[in-house]
């Protein structure tokens, strides 16, 4: 578009001399239009670079903040705001994972830790919450039929009909993951399974579980998701359970049942208390197809507790070790 030039020129108008005003030849115009062209640029160029200038009328306003990552603000929740401490890469690594200060909460390295993934038998971590909760340790389980309808591990001893002492049940569930003994247990809390699956919901919403969710006590379903941040904060709250905590740390026990023998002998799946990995004192595996295998482990040295969730990893053991002692050499 072509412009007018103004019959008056102001003299303060920057980088034009009197002389050029007074002559106004046609090479005058030109220079005056393209110094005003250069004068209109540098203030561009001045407010682009000005760190407090604000947005021209068209460029677009900052996005807001994102959306708080799953398991923020819940009673249990780690801290997922912060840059990781360590670095960690696996030839295979797991799909997700997490290592965590059970202490403070603080997240020291993760990978896909809010993604919703199956968990398999770590949903015996919220059966075991709710049972602790719900229950008195002196009481005694009624062993109904419908414990026996299970598939995958079990106890395999239960006495249908007979009364079970709840603390042998749970740590039938937890030491050798028995499905049949979080039935008995989900049963005994509830009335049925059904009620009891609504109660892990109702409580993982409670406790802000936000990637959490169960169809069952055991979690041989593939209904059954979590994420590693949710279960880093599970595991915190089991730990702060003493009827959890002295049972998860254990390599074995006898325990007393109403059996010939009146013991019941357990043996752990946890591949960390099964190798004496130092300090280890808890918590779950699990396992299925669909899952793969997944593993919650928890360690302490000295006035360090760092725990770490793996979910389907190809090695959980060997994969726990390495991620933990990385996390106890960091310092953090």
């Amino acid at each position: 578009m072509r412009s007018q030039r103004p019959r008056t020129t102001s003299a303060s108008g920057p980088f034009v001399s009197v002389r050029d005003r007074e002559r106004r030849r046609p090479r005058g115009r030109l220079v005056l239009l393209l110094l005003a062209l250069a004068t209109a640029l540098g203030l561009v160029l001045l407010a682009e670079r000005t760190d407090d200038a604000p947005p021209a009328g068209n460029i677009p306003a900052p996005p807001a903040a994102l959306p708080a990552p799953p398991s923020l603000g819940g009673p249990g929740a780690v801290a997922l705001d912060r840059d990781d401490v360590f670095t960690a890469r696996f030839r295979k690594p797991p799909r997700a994972g997490i290592v965590f200060d059970v202490g403070s909460g603080r997240v020291l390295w993760r990978r896909n830790s809010s993604a919703p993934l199956p968990i398999a038998s770590l949903s015996k971590m919220m059966t075991a919450l709710i049972v602790t909760e719900r229950t008195s340790p002196d009481a005694r389980v009624r062993i109904n039929r419908s414990a026996l309808d299970y598939e995958g591990r079990g106890v395999g001893l239960l006495p249908v009909g007979r009364k079970v002492p709840i603390e042998a049940l749970l740590a039938g569930m937890l030491i050798t993951s028995g499905n049949d003994a979080a039935l008995a247990l989900a049963e005994h809390v509830s009335g049925s399974t059904d009620r009891f699956v609504a109660l892990m919901n109702r409580r993982a919403e409670q406790l802000g579980l936000r990637c959490s969710a169960f169809a069952s006590p055991h979690g041989i379903e593939p209904g059954n998701r979590s994420c590693a941040a949710d279960l880093a904060a599970l595991a915190r709250l089991d730990l702060r359970k003493p009827r959890i905590a002295r049972v998860v740390g254990r390599v074995e026990a006898a325990v007393p049942f109403p059996i010939k023998g009146g013991r019941l002998f357990l043996t752990t799946t946890n591949p960390l208390l099964l190798s004496g990995y130092r300090g280890t004192i808890g918590l779950k595996t699990g396992f299925t197809r669909e899952a793969g295998r997944c593993f919650v482990a928890v360690a302490r040295r000295g006035r360090r507790t760092l725990g770490v969730v793996l979910l389907n990893s190809p090695d959980p053991g060997r994969q726990a070790r390495r991620l933990l002692d990385q996390g106890f050499a960091s310092g953090a």
